[in-house]
């Protein structure tokens, strides 16, 4: 059997990571047919728009993407890639795992920890109102006839928008995570103390799911609360799940804990796709020279083999790339003890090294 997959290569360093990636897959043995889709800097130069409708048309049929780091160019008008494709294609959940390995420069050892994020609404989902505009001025002056909370007429403004809908769809997803994967806690992240209405409907939406699920363990933290406890004791958590703004703030404090964004994978799954990419930039001045670490896009590699149930294979990737880097040898010169970029592997070469681990 042939997986269909689109493959978004990226730009920057995205198409030597993601080439890398692709040799890792290609070596388990299982066969893909890569449907090759430009977006980002590549595709506005070519097709005048960063996200061609090709790209979004190949993910709906294929129903899966891997795709390498974008660069979303600096100007008015351009929106970001990877926002546009999860509110495109209702990527609902992030799924962001944090887990040391072996040789990985890190203060903290022995971190496992999943942070699931809800994509779609929160302050991230867009609704703003610049500062001096008409509308703004409408709005605030409607607050202010309504709130005994004033607000300035010079203010901007963003909605912070939570729904019981997208509560309960994010909640649910981290339980059946914990449930599928053995994980037997999971902690809801809020500012529900502050946020009474907003954030305190997702922690009254966190409890009821909670309810559902008795076999796996249920706690809730505030945020700021939270980012301390993963300092003092991280082996206390499992599936952290928590509204969009603080996932993203809280999955790079811990991708931080791991040794940083060059080890940590990730991926945007919703009802009828999931996208499957590297949480790090583009990088674009350090493209074409072949000395990218690609651990990160070989682990969201790992990651889709299992959204593929294709478990044997995620776990032959997994334990080469750990093998790989606890040796410290064949690795790129940002996992070297001594970062020397004189005896580091280059990009290619640390594929090389996980691929002649998983034929032994």
């Amino acid at each position: 059997m042939a997986y269909d997959v689109t493959l978004i290569p990226g730009d920057g360093i995205g198409t030597e990571v993601s080439g890398a990636a692709r040799r890792v897959l290609e070596a388990t043995g299982l066969q893909f047919n890569w449907d090759i889709q430009e977006a980002g800097v590549t595709a506005l130069e070519k097709h005048g728009d960063v996200l061609p409708a090709s790209v979004l048309d190949s993910i709906r049929k294929n129903g899966i993407a891997l795709k390498g780091p974008l660069t979303t160019p600096i100007g008015e008008g351009f929106r970001s890639v990877n926002v546009a494709l999860r509110h495109e294609l209702n990527l609902y959940a992030n799924l962001r795992p944090s887990r040391t390995y072996q040789g990985v420069q890190s203060t903290f050892d022995n971190v496992d920890l999943v942070i699931v994020r809800e994509n779609m609404e929160d302050l991230y989902a867009g609704v703003e109102f610049e500062q001096g505009g008409e509308d703004t001025a409408e709005i605030i002056a409607e607050i202010n006839k309504r709130s005994t909370k004033q607000v300035s007429e010079s203010a901007a403004l963003t909605i912070k928008a939570i729904t019981p809908e997208n509560s309960r769809r994010i909640v649910k997803f981290a339980f059946d995570y914990a449930k599928e994967n053995g994980r037997k806690l999971v902690t809801s992240v809020h500012k529900a103390n502050i946020m009474k209405h907003t954030d305190g409907l997702f922690l009254e939406v966190s409890k009821s799911v909670a309810s559902e699920y008795p076999d796996v363990e249920f706690n809730d933290r505030i945020v700021d609360n939270m980012c301390m406890q993963l300092m003092q004791k991280p082996d206390q958590y499992d599936v952290l799940v928590m509204p969009n703004l603080y996932g993203d703030i809280v999955s790079d404090l811990t991708s931080g804990m791991i040794g940083g964004l060059g080890v940590a994978p990730s991926a945007n799954i919703g009802e009828k796709g999931a996208v499957f990419e590297a949480i790090h930039g583009s990088a674009p001045s350090h493209a074409g020279k072949n000395v990218a670490n690609p651990t990160a896009m070989i682990l969201s590699g790992v990651m889709m083999l299992r959204h593929l149930k294709e478990f044997d294979a995620a776990q032959s990737v997994d334990d080469a790339v750990s093998k790989v880097i606890a040796e410290g040898k064949n690795v790129t010169y940002d996992l070297r003890a001594d970062r020397d970029q004189s005896k580091a592997a280059k990009t290619s070469e640390m594929a090389d090294a996980i691929i002649a681990e998983m034929k032994k």
